[in-house]
C-alpha cells in the first residue's frame, strides 16, 4: 500500500504545539495518536503550505490545513508463531487473553520464542493496524511468567494510548489471588509495627512501600526508603488452611504496578508466596497443621502461587466499562483442593 496523505484542520482554540493539536484535530479513522504523530513529524512526514516540519514543539495556529503522511506500518521483526491462547475477549481495538503460567510476555535475550508477543502475531495476523509505525501488539503491562491470568493487549495505536493513560493514572481494577504462608492480620504486633504497613477496615492489609532493583541482585526488587518507585497493595484473606492457619488464599489489588510488586511487598511483611522461589523459600510448617499430603502440595508446588484473576478498564475506543475474570488454573486448583 502506497503512502497515504491526510489534510488535518486547525480549528477552535488549539493547543500551542503541533503535535498536540494534530493529536486533537486529525481525523479519528486515522488512528493517530500523539506519540504516533511526534514520530512522523520528526520524520519529516508533516507539512504546511509545502514547508516541511520536524520539531513537535512547532506552533500551531487556528485555521492552519497540515498535511501529514503516513506511509504503511512496517513488519515487527519477531517471529509469528502458531501458540494457542485462551482469549477472553477480542475486538478490532484491543484483545484480552488469560496467560498460562510459564509463558513470557515478551521476546527478550534469554526468552526469544514462545512468548505472548509471539502467539498474538499469529493470532492477530492483518488485524493489527499498527503501533507507532509497526505492525505488533500493543503490551502496556505485564505478568510474570509463572503468574497466570489476564492480560489486554492494544492492536492499535489509539487503544494503545487510551490504555496506557489509565494505567498511568491507576484507573485499571486488577485484583490477583495468591497462597501465601501464614495469615496477614490485624491483630499481629509484628505486622502492624512495619512503617508504611496498616490494616482498613474489614481486616484489609494496606503495604505502601517503594521498591527498586536490589543492589547486590539485579533479577529481584526490594524494598526501598526514599528511592525507587511508589508502590501500593491492599489484601484480604479469603480463606485459611491448617489448625492452626498456616497458609492462606488472599485477594490482593493493586494501585500500582511494579515489577513483582505482589511477591516483594507480601514477602515483606512476612506473608511470602507459596513456592515463590525468589522471595518465598521453603518453610517448615507446623507439624501436625496441615495432612502430610497437603503439606507435600505445598512443598512441590513449582512456581508462586499467584493469579492474575480480575482485570477491569474502560474501552479507549467505545468508552464502555468492561470487567473480565478468570478462573483458577489446574494447577492452582489442584493445590487448594488438597488443602481441604
Amino acid at each position: 500500500m502506497s503512502p497515504q496523505t491526510i489534510a488535518v484542520e486547525i480549528t477552535d482554540a488549539p493547543p500551542a504545539r503541533l503535535d498536540k493539536a494534530l493529536a486533537l484535530f486529525a481525523p479519528v479513522e486515522a488512528q493517530l495518536s500523539r506519540s504516533r504523530l511526534v514520530k512522523l513529524i520528526e520524520q519529516g512526514a508533516v507539512s504546511l503550505d509545502g514547508t516541511v516540519v520536524t520539531e513537535p514543539k512547532t506552533k500551531s495556529q487556528q485555521g492552519q490545513v497540515w498535511m501529514v503522511t503516513i506511509g504503511e506500518a512496517v513488519d515487527y521483526d519477531t517471529v509469528a508463531e502458531d501458540i494457542p491462547l485462551d482469549v477472553i475477549f477480542e475486538d478490532d481495538a484491543l484483545i484480552v487473553v488469560n496467560k498460562p503460567a510459564g509463558m513470557v510476555v515478551h521476546p527478550a535475550p534469554g526468552s526469544p520464542n514462545g512468548t505472548l508477543v509471539n502467539a498474538l502475531l499469529h493470532h492477530c495476523a492483518n488485524s493489527l493496524s499498527g503501533i507507532g509505525g509497526e505492525k505488533r501488539p500493543g503490551i502496556v503491562h505485564r505478568i510474570d511468567k509463572e503468574t497466570s491470568g489476564l492480560l489486554v493487549v492494544a492492536k492499535t495505536d489509539i487503544a494503545h494510548q487510551g490504555l496506557a493513560k489509565q494505567f498511568e493514572k491507576h484507573t485499571v481494577e486488577r485484583r490477583y489471588n495468591a497462597l501465601v504462608y501464614g495469615v496477614p492480620e490485624a491483630s499481629d504486633p509484628r505486622i502492624n509495627g512495619l512503617p508504611g504497613v496498616a490494616f482498613e477496615q474489614g481486616n484489609i492489609l494496606r503495604v505502601i512501600a517503594n521498591l527498586a532493583r536490589h543492589k547486590t541482585d539485579r533479577q529481584r526488587q526490594a524494598v526501598v526508603k526514599n528511592a525507587g518507585r511508589h508502590a501500593i497493595t491492599r489484601a484480604r484473606v479469603l480463606e485459611r488452611f491448617g489448625t492452626p492457619a498456616v497458609v492462606s488464599l488472599l485477594e490482593c489489588w493493586l494501585e500500582t504496578g511494579r515489577t513483582h510488586q505482589i511477591r516483594v511487598h507480601m514477602a515483606h511483611v512476612g506473608h511470602s508466596l507459596v513456592g515463590d522461589p525468589v522471595y518465598g523459600g521453603r518453610r517448615k510448617l507446623a507439624k501436625n497443621a496441615l495432612p502430610e499430603a497437603a503439606q507435600e502440595a505445598i512443598r512441590a508446588f513449582p512456581r508462586q502461587a499467584l493469579h492474575a484473576a480480575t482485570l477491569g478498564f474502560s474501552h479507549p475506543v467505545s468508552h464502555e466499562m468492561l470487567r473480565f475474570e478468570a478462573p483458577l488454573p489446574p494447577d492452582f486448583h489442584a493445590l487448594l483442593k488438597e488443602l481441604g
